[in-house]
Order: structure tokens, then C-alpha cells, then sequence
């Protein structure tokens, strides 16, 4: 046996070990999509006209909005009209639904006070008063605002009108806001832009006239700019500081440097870069999600169903790989265990990429990928007897089973490669042109093919000329599912045939 054919064998048997033991050393899972391990899926859909910009900002906030949730790996796609969310695993659907097509509003809040770390849980208490609230009531502990096991106000007690806690979209993880209660909501905004001013960057915005605009927001100013106790200063400060609020999180909390503004004079500074800027300025703009939308189709797939699923997938794919084994086993015999084998290698190839794609990239394994991957199993399957049949026609042809061995493998790689070229391009097809279940059917039908190409290559064309070297071989190659007529014939007394 050709050296260069042995060190391919154990290359790939090195490799395929490797992998395994570092998919479970890593603790590496295949993430299961909705429809493996149940959630929520909805197409929403725009009312009213919107255009790409829009729909691609509508998909960041919600995005932002799902990851508050503690959702792992959600799908969120701009659709033509809107935008398709699935949320695999998810427990409250309900409440995912509503904080998903909520419409948020944008909230000015004077800061009351910092937090450094979050404190423990409590509960809300006290009455908060009309009108701009004094932060003298959380000194004397007439009001004590809402607050989770995160530190923060949980989001169905972050009412406009109460005191809360809160953390900063960005920044410091542990910084706390503890904030008044609402003075003036994102209707007054017109218009938020980045501008480059002073050599920093700054986001300045343009105020609606009256009273919910350049009005209120100049009676809030001269509060902070004093340093009333509804917007006092903190300790080290000339000025109170207000908070802008969107979804729960503070956007950024700047001083007030002056008693009152005109509608278009107002910016805010806050060390940013341009990046960061570009990102408050969305932020302000899109506040709330810059299209309505309505759920037009909403599936839910409960836990129970989803592991119906899978266990329908694996029971599929263990009854298909039985069924394969049998025949291969019973028709090719040894040849037959060295085509399972190969298969084995692929699959953990296999596995080991969906699960380190799943755990490290968020791919998601879905039923239409256990489809296939399952569908792959036959196709590694024609490539085996596509190369055995070869062998027992070079065989009828009056060659030995030895002979034919190192023959017949070039002639029948090049077909297995036309064959699965077919597959992939398929794949590719199917991958470029849909999406959701479809897409990945495609993925894995294309992975598994190429997969299939590795083994054949690397494990069963070596491993077959490793056995064509011995002796059991030459003599009865019926054993390997070949020919009687291709046995060597061993004179009483002589060596069999070696092939080097």
C-alpha cells in the first residue's frame, strides 16, 4: 500500500477522532430551531408605507427589544413587507408577541440619583405625585421605586409616571439610573442627527414647537439647569441631568449647561464616537419602531410538539441508517461494513460542525436539516455502490480482486464527483433563492454532500486498498462482496500475490 494512501487513512480517522472528543470537551450542541424545541413564530406586517431603511431599522429594535428578553438565538428577517420573528424556546410568548410589536415611546427623565451597583429586589411604594416630582421623596423613602433581581425596573412596572431604576444602553454594565418620572415623551423630537462639532462628535436635535416640544422641554431645562429637586444636581455636578429613555434603557443622560434652547440649537454631548453617534441619532429618530406593524400570521409551537419533532427525526433517521446498513451489510458484506464505516466518519465530521456552528455562530438545526441530512445518507450510500460496482465489474471483466482495486477507484471517484457536483449545485440553488425551512434543507443536504466527498476520498479509497493487501482478500473476495472469479489462485506451499 502506497504510503501517501496510508497517511490519508489516518489522517482522516486522526481528524474525525478530534473532532468528536473536542465537540464534547467544548460542550458543543447543535442549537434546535423553533421547530425542534417549540416557541413562537410571527410575520408582522407594515400598515402604512415604509421603505428598506425603516424595515432595517424596525428589525435593529426589535432585535435590541428580543435580546432584553433573554431570548438565545432568535431569527429576526426583514421580509418585503415587514418583518419575520421566531423565537425558539421562548417561555411568556405572550408577553415576547407584545413587547415585539409594541411601538415604544421615547421618555425624558430627570436623574435623580446614581446607582454603582445593582441593590436588591423590591417592591414599588408610595404615591408620586402630579406634576414634576420631587427626588426628595426617595430621601425620605415616601416613594421607593420598583425594582428586579437585575437591579433594574423590570419593564411592566416602567410606567411613565413612576420612579424607576434603570441601565445604560451603553457603557459601564453596572452603572444604575435612578429617574424620575416622565416629563416629556419622544413627540417632541422632529429630528436627531450626528454632527461633528468642536473636534467631538454630538447628536443635535430638532424640537417640535408648543408645549409637548420646545415648550416643555425649556421648562424641564430651567429646573436642571438650577438644579431643582425634581431635577437636582449630583454630587460634583453645576447642573441636573436628564436621562432619554428608550425601551428600558437610558440612550444617554447629558446635562443641562443652559436655562433654555431654541428648537433647533439643542445638542447633546456625551464623548461620543462617531459610531456611537450615528447610534443615538437612529435611536432618537426611531425611537419608537419607525413603522406600525401588525402580526399577520403567528405559529406556535408548543414544547411537546417540538420534541415530537425531533424524536420523529431521529427515530426517521436511525430506521433510514438500520435499513441502509442492512442492505449495504447483506449485498457488499466486508466492503459493506467499510461503506458504514465511512458513513460513521461523515456523520461526525458532520456533527461536529453543526454543533460548534450552533454553539458558536447561532445556526440553527431545524427539521428541514435533519431532512437533510437524512436525505445525505443516501446519497453517501450511491457513492459506495457506485465505487463496489466498479470493483465487481473490472472483476467480470477477468481482472483479480487485487487488480481491480487501484483501478477501479479513480474511474469511480470521478463519477461520485459528477454525482454530488449535481447535488451541490442543487443545494446552492435552493440556498440562494429561498429562505427559512427550505434554506436549511439546502445548507445541510449541501454540508453532508461534501462531507460525503471527504470520506470517500480520504477513508474508503485507502481503507479498500489496505484490505486489497491481504491475503483474505486475494483468495475469497465473495467475503467483500465480489466476484468468486476475482480470487488469486495459491499454488500448495507459495505465498499469495502482494500488491505494494
Amino acid at each position: 500500500m502506497p504510503r501517501r494512501q496510508l497517511v490519508l487513512l489516518l489522517g482522516i480517522v486522526a481528524l474525525t477522532v478530534a473532532a468528536s472528543v473536542l465537540t464534547v470537551v467544548w460542550r458543543n450542541e447543535p442549537l434546535l430551531g423553533l421547530d425542534l424545541q417549540g416557541g413562537v413564530s410571527v410575520r408582522l406586517v407594515a400598515v402604512g408605507p415604509t421603505d428598506e431603511a425603516m424595515l432595517d431599522q424596525t428589525v435593529e429594535i426589535i432585535r435590541d427589544r428580543i435580546d432584553g428578553l433573554g431570548v438565545a438565538e432568535p431569527e429576526i428577517s426583514r421580509t418585503e413587507t415587514g418583518v419575520m420573528v421566531s423565537l425558539p424556546g421562548v417561555d411568556d410568548q405572550e408577553r415576547a408577541l407584545t413587547l415585539v410589536g409594541t411601538t415604544a415611546e421615547l421618555r425624558f427623565r430627570p436623574v435623580c440619583r446614581m446607582l454603582n451597583f445593582p441593590g436588591g429586589a423590591t417592591e414599588a411604594s408610595g404615591t408620586t405625585p402630579s406634576g414634576p416630582a420631587s427626588c426628595a421623596l426617595l430621601d425620605s423613602g415616601e416613594v421607593v421605586p420598583s425594582v428586579g433581581p437585575g437591579g433594574v425596573t423590570p419593564p411592566e412596572d416602567d410606567h411613565p409616571t413612576d420612579f424607576v431604576v434603570l441601565g445604560a444602553r451603553t457603557g459601564s454594565p453596572g452603572a444604575r439610573y435612578v429617574l424620575g418620572p416622565s416629563l416629556l415623551t419622544g413627540e417632541a423630537i422632529a429630528e436627531a442627527n450626528p454632527l461633528f462639532i468642536d473636534y467631538q462628535w454630538q447628536v443635535g436635535l430638532d424640537l417640535r414647537a408648543g408645549q409637548v416640544g420646545i415648550d416643555g422641554f425649556n421648562e424641564i431645562a430651567a429646573r436642571c439647569y438650577v438644579g431643582e429637586t425634581s431635577c437636582p444636581r449630583l454630587e460634583g455636578a453645576t447642573n441636573g441631568r436628564l436621562a432619554i429613555v428608550l425601551d428600558g434603557q437610558v440612550v444617554t443622560a447629558p446635562s443641562i449647561r443652559a436655562p433654555e434652547f431654541k428648537a433647533d440649537s439643542i445638542l447633546i454631548s456625551g464623548g461620543f464616537e462617531k459610531q456611537e453617534a450615528d447610534d443615538v441619532s437612529l435611536a432618537l429618530r426611531y425611537g419608537a419602531l419607525p413603522v406600525e406593524l401588525e402580526p399577520e400570521n403567528t405559529r406556535v409551537v408548543s414544547a411537546t410538539i417540538g420534541e415530537d419533532s425531533l424524536r420523529a427525526g431521529v427515530v426517521a433517521g436511525l430506521v433510514g441508517l438500520l435499513l441502509v446498513a442492512v442492505f449495504i451489510v447483506g449485498y457488499y458484506r466486508i466492503l459493506g461494513l467499510v461503506a458504514l464505516t465511512s458513513l460513521a466518519i461523515s456523520g461526525a465530521l458532520l456533527w461536529a460542525i453543526v454543533a460548534h456552528l450552533g454553539t458558536q455562530s447561532g445556526l440553527a438545526l431545524t427539521l428541514a436539516g435533519v431532512t437533510g441530512m437524512i436525505v445525505a445518507i443516501g446519497v453517501s450510500v450511491d457513492s459506495n455502490v457506485v465505487y463496489f460496482e466498479h470493483l465487481k465489474e473490472d472483476v467480470r471483466d477477468g481482472r483479480t480482486a487485487r487488480s481491480s482495486v487501484d483501478r477501479a477507484f479513480p474511474i469511480a471517484f470521478a463519477t461520485i464527483v459528477k454525482a454530488n457536483t449535481a447535488s451541490l449545485i442543487g443545494a446552492g440553488l435552493l440556498w440562494a433563492l429561498t429562505v427559512g425551512a427550505v434554506r436549511g434543507f439546502a445548507l445541510y443536504l449541501g454540508l453532508a454532500t461534501l462531507l460525503d466527498l471527504v470520506a470517500t476520498y480520504f477513508f474508503m479509497g485507502p481503507m479498500v486498498r489496505l484490505l486489497a493487501t491481504t491475503r483474505w482478500f486475494a483468495e475469497h473476495p465473495r467475503r467483500f462482496g465480489l466476484p468468486a472469479s476475482g480470487a488469486v489462485s495459491t499454488p500448495v506451499g507459495s505465498t499469495a500475490e502482494v500488491i505494494s
